[in-house]
């Protein structure tokens, strides 16, 4: 089944859920910034979370999420709307290391642990609402955790899963995010955070196939919740010759006359799907004419 997300509500609708295949959306994006295994990892995980976070929100409002945390592969750059529409780049994807001590993909050291995840929400005021934390992990499943407990007051149980081929391709990518509600009972919270000790990892889920539905079943009972709605998730970047050119109007003009000189036009290259357009010296002495 092509990329998806479900919406839901649990344990007496005293929960939220988010759940997600992103393996498709994760492979385009690991594709187009050649990214290897670990840093492939660390882009899967926080896109997948981006998607499920964009959910959360209405309209044309929009995410934009960033990680540094002091590692080798730099920053990690997330855009996601509520559309389940998500792009993504990081500093350094050619970063790549052995195993960790439990078989899996060494995303802490990838990432660092020394620094900040920060989410800046676009909701239609003039100014941003941004949420920052420190990290706490490097993993980013505890770290998104721990920023919805910490920023925004919203306790969450939250798992990311990226599993990648020898050939560097997705095998399967994804996650889940429970959140409890303001009308959850100590009751509801208690179960929650014992039954969070028991889930069985979320990679392991994903190795075995499991669809976002299937993932929810296992985490916290076929029986203890239902779903409400289903859209739709891609790579999707807005990037176009024109951004790129009101880019570079903006800057000083002597800098326009010397891309026209030096290299008699400007090639532009998008950060986030590794697009290129190349600006015409024509198009460039437009800029500074007008």
């Amino acid at each position: 089944m092509a990329d998806h997300l479900i919406r839901g509500l649990g344990l007496n609708d005293e929960v939220r859920i988010f759940a997600v295949d992103t393996t498709d959306t994760i492979n385009e994006a690991v594709t187009r910034h050649a990214a290897y295994p670990t840093a492939a990892a660390a882009l899967g995980r926080t896109m997948s979370a981006g998607v499920m976070m964009g959910a959360m929100l209405k309209g044309d409002d929009k995410n934009t999420i960033t990680i540094e945390g002091g590692g080798p592969i730099g920053a990690i750059v997330v855009d996601s709307d509520a559309h389940g529409h998500v792009r993504g780049y990081l500093g350094n994807p050619q970063v790549h290391f052995d195993l960790n001590d439990q078989g899996k993909l060494d995303v802490r050291r990838a990432v660092g642990t020394n620094g900040y995840l920060r989410v800046a929400k676009d909701i239609g005021l003039k100014d941003n609402f941004v949420g920052s934390t420190e990290l706490v992990s490097g993993e980013l499943g505890e770290d998104f955790s721990y920023y919805f407990y910490a920023s925004e007051q919203v306790p969450s149980i939250v798992a990311l899963g990226v599993l990648v081929n020898p050939d560097n391709t997705i095998q399967a990518a994804g996650g889940f995010i429970i959140q409890v509600l303001p009308s959850a009972s100590e009751e509801t919270i208690n179960w929650l955070n014992d039954r969070a000790k028991e889930m069985t990892p979320v990679s392991k889920l994903l190795a075995e196939g499991l669809s976002p539905n299937e993932i929810i079943d296992q985490a916290i009972g076929k029986e203890n919740w239902r779903q409400l709605s289903e859209m739709p998730v891609s790579f999707e970047c807005n990037c176009s010759k024109e951004r790129f050119i009101n880019a570079i109007a903006a800057l000083d003009p002597k800098e326009i006359m010397a891309m026209i000189k030096e290299d008699g036009g400007a090639e532009a290259d998008c950060h986030f799907c590794r697009n290129k357009e190349w600006i015409t010296k024509e198009e460039l002495t437009e800029l500074i004419t007008h």
